[in-house]
């Protein structure tokens, strides 16, 4: 009896990822393949289609649909739109491109939104219908589920919470503009506060104590964890502006929870507790002490291609 699956594939920059993952979210065969390798999208697929034929038969597995999470993805035209860290330039057609090669459906969104709909149908969102999930990587991204749907407003692309303005700063977005939330409150966001902090007091113990370190994310959770008080002023910081704009977001969306997912989020309470406080001393005051603030539930790892096929479980199950 042949095992039914969903293909889920997660488009990287550098490294794009195929799990086949059943209706329970059991991943029960992995691909891995290179972007960067690929100039033109056709080829990739063309290897992709392939490599998904030859495991299936390999493993007995039935397909019963791809679900594709990629940067700049576009739900309603299944195509990724000028992403900037992808070779492929212009608008591509992924959804369409594999729909050729295969009978089955085949859907395409970007890597916030199927985190989303993923924590919905295998995280800690299973059964609330308003929630929102924040990613916090290299940048910030936000899924947004508004009674059971993600929002994906007019033209595809809603909830870019990430690039709301938050501060008039001369922080350079990946977007083109200044002050972007995703400048501040990132694995990007808070390795900038830190060398800010850093050159601000440079003659400190505390900045000394990153001399013989290279600033990263991790670092500065490492140091904030060993009494560093220069990089506990970082977290407090990046938790201070992502807790007000979230304050901001509740207004607009009454979510049950917000789930924060990422590099950033692994560092726990560091992160998170900043965050819940801001965020409350900000709220209007009728959303107070409703709203959960949380770590994804979803294995870091695993998340984005659980995502990804979830966009078709989803459809099956209605």
């Amino acid at each position: 009896m042949q095992n039914r699956v969903v293909a889920g594939i997660d488009i990287g920059g550098t490294n794009s990822i195929i799990s086949f993952v059943s209706s329970k979210g059991e991943i029960l065969g992995e691909i891995k393949l290179s972007t960067v390798d690929y100039d033109i999208a056709d080829d990739f697929v063309d290897d992709a289609a392939s490599a998904i034929v030859k495991l299936c038969e390999q493993r007995e597995l039935k397909l019963s649909g791809i679900g594709i999470g990629a940067p700049n993805g576009n739900y309603y035209t299944g195509s990724i739109e000028f992403a900037p860290n992808l070779k492929w330039e212009g608008v591509i057609p992924l959804a369409e491109l594999f729909s050729n090669k295969f009978d089955v459906p085949v859907r395409l969104t970007n890597d916030a939104n199927a985190a989303a709909i993923g924590e919905m149908l295998f995280g800690g969102a299973k059964g609330m219908k308003d929630f929102i999930v924040i990613t916090l990587g290299t940048g910030l991204g936000s899924g947004i589920v508004v009674n059971g749907k993600v929002l994906y407003g007019h033209d595809g692309f809603a909830g870019e919470l990430g690039h709301t303005i938050v501060k008039d700063s001369n922080r350079l977005c990946g977007c083109g503009r200044l002050g972007c939330l995703e400048t501040y409150a990132s694995a990007t966001g808070i390795v900038t506060t830190m060398k800010k902090f850093i050159a601000e007091q440079e003659s400190s113990e505390d900045a000394k104590r990153f001399e013989d370190n290279t600033v990263t994310s991790h670092s500065i959770y490492v140091q904030a964890s060993n009494g560093n008080n220069l990089a506990q002023k970082a977290f407090e910081y990046t938790g201070e502006i992502l807790g007000k704009s979230l304050a901001n977001t509740v207004a607009l969306f009454s979510p049950e929870a917000i789930f924060l997912f990422g590099g950033l989020a692994n560092a726990g309470d560091m992160i998170i507790d900043p965050v819940k406080r801001h965020m409350e001393a900000n709220m209007l005051n009728i959303f107070r002490n409703k709203v959960v603030v949380k770590r994804s539930s979803l294995d870091e790892h695993q998340a984005a291609v659980l995502g990804a096929a979830a966009l078709i479980w989803d459809i099956l199950s209605r």
